[in-house]
């Protein structure tokens, strides 16, 4: 099945087209703790992450009798690390870099698509159509954050962008003036600033900087990544997606998101 990328899982099971042997029993997932509704870390269970794609995770390979653990392990920019050390066997939604596919495989179809918008404090807003526009002006957005290898590049080059741990600080740093704009997905950054009660101070500036395929993706050297996996998992993940289960599910976990004390 050309064009998709694979999964790794577990043990002996059977599938519409026969049995296979997987070798992994446990599917051992982790991503980015801070973005709802895709992804969080719930207080009410700790060293966990819930969210729109490990449900969707869980609905791709639990048909195959594959169990799902989702953990929380740290900041964004430690995922990546253990990802390229294949201590966790799927980083729940990444975008595609040449960087990252030097130790990650990509399974397609994506997810989603995510744009990333440019936030300001309300009453700071500037001059932004461009790339360029941002050139002189400091931006901060989390450690490890990719907005697309066009973009990335250009920042690179460019612009000035403060990795910070939390979106929050960022957010908060952007009201106190300390910082001109904050780079954040656009559905993430509304969930952020509705739950810290400021969605009313701060505006994004059109158009996005980047919209980007969101992926699931394998770290090459986990021992779940082999190559028996990949169709199946492929199957099903083109099933979930001519679905559209991910805008159900983002809906969903948006407004418990928004109920949670997380």
């Amino acid at each position: 099945m050309t064009g998709y990328v694979l999964l790794f899982l577990s043990g002996f099971f059977t599938l519409a087209y026969g049995e296979t042997e997987l070798g992994c029993d446990t599917l051992v997932a982790s991503g980015n703790p801070e973005y709802p509704p895709m992804l969080w870390h719930p207080e009410d269970n700790p060293g966990t992450l819930t969210g729109a794609v490990p449900a969707l995770l869980r609905e791709i390979v639990e048909p195959l009798g594959i169990d799902v653990v989702v953990r929380d392990q740290g900041s964004w920019a430690r995922v990546l690390h253990m990802a390229r050390l294949g201590e966790i066997d799927v980083v729940a939604g990444a975008f595609l870099t040449d960087e990252r596919r030097t130790f990650l495989d990509y399974a397609t179809p994506p997810i989603t698509w995510s744009p990333t918008t440019v936030w300001v404090a309300r009453g700071k807003e500037f001059k932004y159509r461009y790339w360029s526009d941002l050139r002189g002006k400091l931006g901060t957005t989390l450690i490890g954050n990719s907005f697309g290898q066009d973009f990335d590049q250009f920042a690179e080059n460019h612009l000035t962008i403060e990795g910070i741990r939390t979106i929050e600080q960022s957010f908060r740093m952007a009201k106190l003036g300390r910082v001109d704009y904050v780079l954040y997905e656009h559905l993430q950054g509304q969930s952020k600033l509705t739950k810290m009660g400021m969605e009313d101070e701060f505006v994004n500036l059109i158009p996005p900087v980047s919209s980007e395929a969101l992926y699931f993706a394998f770290p090459k050297r986990s021992a779940c990544n082999t190559p028996a996996f990949r169709e199946a998992f492929a199957r099903r993940m083109a099933e979930v997606t001519e679905q559209r289960r991910i805008d159900d599910l983002s809906r969903q976990y948006a407004e418990k998101y928004l109920e949670s004390g997380d």
